[in-house]
């Protein structure tokens, strides 16, 4: 793993909500640290509610991490797009991150331990 990742189980449950709707909870989290960044939390795809997300062309490369593909989040009343992103085949150093979601935390989405 490259020296500036720490990957490591996420303390607690934590829950993401879009829109008022909770799209998922897990006491499953991964909690991920790139260098000085803020840690962000990845959920496995079995505990949030694939329904709600629509994957999209958007996409990123990480020479850390790899290629993230990116979905929109359709909440009754507004569409958040491109506000998740999954590593589906990440590079080996950080295999634990794959079939996780990570999602931006923005106005309208929150993610937080409960």
């Amino acid at each position: 793993m490259a020296d500036h990742i720490r990957i490591r189980p996420a303390e607690g449950t934590w829950v993401v909500r879009a829109g008022g709707a909770v799209l998922g909870e897990s006491s499953n989290a991964l909690e991920l640290t790139e260098g000085s960044a803020p840690f962000v939390i990845y959920f496995p795809r079995t505990d949030i509610a694939m329904a709600f997300l629509e994957r999209t062309d958007h996409s990123t490369h990480c020479p850390h991490k790899g290629d993230a593909s990116y979905f929109s989040i359709m909440s009754k009343s507004q569409t958040y797009k491109n506000a998740v992103w999954s590593y589906e085949a990440p590079k080996d150093a950080v295999a634990e991150i794959k079939d996780h979601l990570a999602f931006y935390a923005q106005d309208g989405v929150l993610v937080e331990q409960v």
